[in-house]
C-alpha cells in the first residue's frame, strides 16, 4: 500500500512520523512492506532520506517565519487565547499565499497515495483523503480532538466544572481553525472540486457519516484512554525516533558527560521567545544555586549563551534517545516529545510550560509522581527553578518511580500498534 505522511511544524511534529524500533533497520510502516512518503517542510528532507523514506516536498516558509519577530511574538502571547486569536487572523492574511501553495504541494505529492496519515497542521490530509476516496488518519500527539468526559481539552484551563465542560472544550477547538476556512474552501473547490466544509482542521467525521480514525501517540501509561471515546481512536505508545546508524554525539559533549557525576539537561525548544538572554541568565543562575552540572539545549531560538562554567555546555540538536539516560534529571517547557523522551529514559523531570499543551504534561508528570510541580515560564524564577531541581534530584523515590515507568514506556511498542491500526482499518 502507497502511504502518504503529511505533517508540518518543529523538529517534534516531524520526528514521531520518522519513527521506528529501536535497533532495528527500517521504519514502522516501510518495514511491514508498504510504501512510505513524508510530505513536510524541506529543512527535514536531510533527515527523512537518512532513514530510507522517501521525501516529499513542501516548502519552507512556515519554518522561517517561526523564526521571525512575529513568530516568536506569536509564540510569546500564545497563553492569551484573545491576544492570540487577534495574532491569528492578522498572520493568516500574510501566511495565506504560502498556505495556499502548502496545499497545492501536498496534493501534488500525494495524489497517487493508497492511505494518508497527517498531523493536523497539515491542513490538506484529510481534505486530499477525501478527494482521493482513500483512508485517512488523523495523529496527535496529545488529546485535543476526539471529546471525552474524563478531562478537559489540554489547551484549555482545567476548570473542574464537571464532563460537560470537558467535553465542551473538544467542540471548541475545531472552531478556532476559522481563520483557515476561506482558504481552504477555496482550495477544495478549485483544486479538488469538493463542496465547502465547516471544519477546515480536525475533522471527525467523513462525508458519508463515519468516524475518521484517530491516532493518538503517546503512551496510555502516561494518559490512560477515556472509556468514553469510541472505537475509532486510540492511544498507540510512543512514537520513538532512533539515531541514525552512522550518527555520533559531539566529542566535547561525550568529554563532559564522562568528566563528573551526570548532569541536568534544561532545554525549552523554540518556546524561551525574544528573550533568550533573560531566559539563559535564569537557567545559569537555577544551576549554580544548587550546584548541578548543566547541559543548556540551544534549540529553535531557545537557551544560547557565549560564556559558561566549566560545569556547564551548550548543545545543538542532540538525539534525545542517547542523551537523557546519561543525565540526571530533565527540565523543559514541555513539548509532547521531550517529555516522551524524558519518562522513556526513566528521568524525574522539571516542567516550565508556557502554553498549549505544555501545562497539561507539567501536571501528568506531577501527578504521576515521577517529577515536580510545573512552575508556569510567566513565574518561574532562578530559585524556584533550583528548588524544583534539587526536589527532583534528590527524592530517590520519585527517581524509582521514573525508572520504573520508563521501562514500561520501554516495552511498549506503539509504532508496531499504529502500523497494525492503519492496517486494520483500511481492511475495514
Amino acid at each position: 500500500m502507497k502511504i502518504a505522511i503529511a505533517t508540518l511544524g518543529s523538529r517534534g511534529d516531524v520526528q514521531p512520523f520518522v519513527a521506528h524500533r529501536s535497533g532495528k533497520i527500517g521504519v514502522g510502516l516501510q518495514k511491514a512492506g508498504h510504501e512510505v512518503s513524508i510530505c513536510t517542510s524541506y529543512s527535514f528532507k536531510g533527515s527523512i532520506v537518512n532513514y530510507g523514506l522517501r521525501y516529499a516536498y513542501m516548502n519552507d516558509e512556515f519554518v522561517k517565519f517561526m523564526a521571525t519577530d512575529a513568530g516568536l511574538l506569536a509564540i510569546a502571547i500564545a497563553s492569551n487565547p484573545i491576544a492570540w486569536m487577534k495574532k491569528a487572523m492578522e498572520l493568516s492574511a500574510k501566511l495565506a499565499l504560502s498556505q495556499r501553495q502548502m496545499l497545492s504541494e501536498q496534493w501534488a505529492e500525494m495524489q497517487e497515495a493508497e492511505a494518508i496519515v497527517y498531523h493536523p497542521k497539515a491542513i490538506g490530509g484529510y481534505h486530499i483523503a477525501e478527494k482521493l476516496g482513500v483512508p485517512g488518519y488523523l495523529c496527535l500527539p496529545f488529546p485535543c480532538y476526539v471529546p471525552t468526559a474524563a478531562f478537559a481539552n489540554p489547551i484549555f484551563p482545567d476548570w473542574k466544572l464537571g464532563g460537560w465542560y470537558n467535553k465542551l472544550t473538544y467542540k471548541i477547538v475545531p472552531w478556532m481553525s476559522f481563520t483557515y476556512g476561506d482558504l481552504v474552501n477555496s482550495w477544495r473547490s478549485e483544486s479538488l472540486q469538493l463542496p465547502p466544509t465547516r471544519y477546515p482542521v480536525g475533522n471527525l467525521v467523513k462525508t458519508n457519516g463515519k468516524p475518521v480514525p484517530v491516532m493518538h501517540c503517546y503512551s496510555p501509561l502516561v494518559v490512560p484512554r477515556p472509556d468514553d471515546w469510541g472505537e475509532g481512536a486510540i492511544a498507540t505508545g510512543y512514537w520513538f525516533l532512533e539515531p541514525p546508524a552512522d550518527w555520533q554525539p559531539p566529542e566535547e559533549l561525550i568529554e563532559f558527560l564522562a568528566g563528573g557525576e551526570a548532569p541536568v539537561y534544561v532545554g525549552f525548544g523554540s518556546m524561551a521567545g525574544r528573550d533568550t538572554q533573560k531566559s539563559t541568565k535564569l537557567v545559569l543562575e537555577a544551576l549554580a544555586k544548587c550546584g548541578q552540572r548543566g547541559i543548556i539545549a540551544k534549540g529553535w531560538g531557545g537557551l544560547e549563551a557565549y560564556e559558561l562554567p566549566k560545569n556547564i555546555i551548550q548543545v545543538e540538536a542532540v538525539h534525545h534517545s542517547w542523551l537523557f539516560p546519561q543525565v540526571a534529571a530533565v527540565v523543559h517547557h514541555g513539548g509532547a516529545g521531550t517529555t516522551a523522551a524524558g519518562l522513556r529514559a526513566g528521568k524525574p523531570t522539571v516542567i516550565c510550560p508556557f502554553f498549549g499543551d505544555q501545562p497539561f504534561w507539567g501536571k501528568r508528570i506531577y501527578e504521576l509522581k515521577v517529577g515536580a510541580k510545573p512552575i508556569r515560564q510567566k513565574v518561574l524564577t532562578a530559585d524556584k527553578l533550583a528548588a524544583a531541581i534539587n526536589e527532583v534530584v534528590s527524592d530517590e523515590l520519585m527517581g524509582k518511580r521514573a525508572r520504573t515507568l520508563g521501562e514500561k514506556i520501554q516495552a511498549e511498542d506503539g509504532v508496531g500498534r499504529a502500523v497494525d491500526f492503519i492496517e486494520r482499518q483500511s481492511r475495514s
